[in-house]
């Protein structure tokens, strides 16, 4: 009885089992309660004279005793591999995680890098026409001077 308020305790707990392997601990638990069952029916059997236990009645109830330790055992053993599926289950998300966001931090230096190159990209073109406006303010003002020049000679002539 302890021992399936354990497993509930740990299926509460513990929500992550597998189908196959809460199953099997279910049918090892009830395999149990029938061991103790029997163990009881053992313990309960008087069939010395005077209604005493015998020495073969008292054999009979350890040997459903060591069946139930056996059987506890088993699940114990069970348990310990859930215990240890769910510790991988875990260390591996955590390893995948750990995956992601080096990941995450290989693409965003990736991205650093291209916006590096392309703010320079934008400097050079910035620059050129920065350029094509300081020439294209000298030809205007040279023209506008040839043109002032041309008109006065134009008219004064």
């Amino acid at each position: 009885m302890t021992l399936g308020i354990i497993l509930l305790l740990l299926k509460l707990v513990t929500p992550q089992f597998t189908e196959a392997g809460q199953a099997k601990l279910e049918k090892m638990v009830q395999d149990r309660d029938v061991l103790t069952q029997q163990w009881k029916e053992s313990e309960s059997k008087k069939s010395g004279i005077f209604g005493n236990r015998t020495k073969k009645d008292m054999i009979e109830t350890n040997e459903w005793l060591e069946r139930i330790i056996q059987k506890d055992n088993l699940i114990m053993d069970e348990l310990r591999m859930i215990g240890d599926i769910e510790t991988t289950s875990a260390t591996q998300t955590g390893e995948d995680y750990k995956t992601i966001v080096f990941k995450q931090e290989k693409d965003i230096q990736a991205l650093k890098r291209a916006v590096a190159d392309r703010d320079k990209q934008l400097k050079e073109k910035l620059s050129e026409r920065r350029t094509f406006e300081w020439l294209s303010l000298t030809l205007f003002f040279v023209s506008l001077g040839l043109g002032i020049i041309v008109y006065k000679k134009v008219f004064k002539a």
